[in-house]
């Protein structure tokens, strides 16, 4: 039986979304005015009449006088100035600009102590989100430092090598999203991150793990004797959160899922206990539990939030 579930994600208990479409339009309107020339005809020259002297008894000598006039056309040409137009292009919310750390970091891999600790600092003023900076390499850390690598094109080993440390020490603008403006949580598929943006700033980045794209067939875990087929995809465009379960882990169909937020049919941002650095879900958005609790208790995905989908 084909349930709910084949359209991807990992439960399929409410069939339905809230999906958003926006059109927009442009609009040209372009008024052409022709202004005919301001130049006048001259009238054509005017010449003087001759004048003939009276015959007289008296030889004298005839002279005859004729006066030219000389009419004189003036052109006048006016140059109006138009006034010139000083474009000023605001800098975009999301570019934050970050100081320049103390030092430069060493390569620490995954090991703790006070290096890792100004690294956790480092990934926290970046804008890639993690339990505090306590020194101690957790998990929190390690998915991290990730979402670092995968923002910065290297290989995404959650481990800090050479590469990872010059990175840091060179970065220096915050991360961010596509997206510059509005408040929305972003999911980058094809870099696996998920954005959280405020008022077009990036609040957070958090490492994620997507649908792998792949067909499935596994027994439905909700419905005995059952099986949901489907393709493991999740799906693109502009959604909205429209339902959750704040209690902790669920049996979905497709398996365990942990305080999810749904966005459209039975796809949902989870908490899961596997977020690796590559698409490998039934459909959902993972993230690790403590950073689900996080989203949670900071009411990063409340309700009604867009949540923007892009990338193959």
């Amino acid at each position: 039986m084909l349930t709910a579930a084949s359209l991807g994600g990992c439960s399929g208990g409410v069939a339905g979304s809230a999906q958003v479409a926006n059109a927009g339009r442009n609009g040209l309107d372009a008024v052409d005015t022709a202004s005919p020339p301001a130049v006048m005809p001259a009238p054509p020259p005017t010449a003087a009449a001759p004048t003939t002297g009276s015959p007289s008894t008296t030889p004298t000598t005839s002279t005859t006088s004729t006066t030219i006039t000389t009419s004189t056309t003036s052109t006048t040409t006016t140059t109006t100035a138009t006034p010139s137009t000083t474009t000023t292009t605001l800098p975009s919310p999301a570019i934050v600009p970050i100081a320049a750390p103390t030092a430069p970091f060493a390569a620490v891999g995954d090991h703790g102590g006070d290096e890792t600790a100004r690294i956790q600092q480092r990934l926290l003023d970046l804008g890639f989100w993690l339990g505090g900076a306590d020194g101690s390499y957790d998990l929190s850390t390690a998915q991290a430092v990730m979402a670092f690598q995968k923002y910065s094109g290297l290989e995404a080993s959650g481990r800090v090598d050479q590469a990872t440390a010059d990175a840091l020490s060179n970065g220096r603008l915050r991360g961010h999203g596509a997206a510059d403006a509005g408040t929305l949580v972003e999911i980058d598929k094809d870099r696996q991150l998920l954005f959280v943006i405020g008022d077009g700033r990036t609040v957070w980045i958090f490492n994620t793990s997507t649908g792998d794209g792949e067909p499935y067939e596994e027994p439905d875990r909700n419905s005995p004797g059952e099986t949901a087929r489907g393709v493991s995809i999740t799906p693109s465009g502009l959604h909205r959160v429209d339902r959750e379960r704040a209690e902790g882990w669920w049996d979905g169909d497709l398996g365990q899922i942990y305080r999810p937020k749904y966005f459209v049919g039975g796809v949902a941002v989870h908490g899961s206990n596997h977020v690796p650095n590559y698409p490998a879900s039934h459909g959902c958005v993972r993230v690790t539990t403590v950073a689900m609790d996080f989203i949670w208790d900071t009411n990063l995905m409340p309700i009604g939030i867009p949540v923007w989908v892009h990338g193959a």
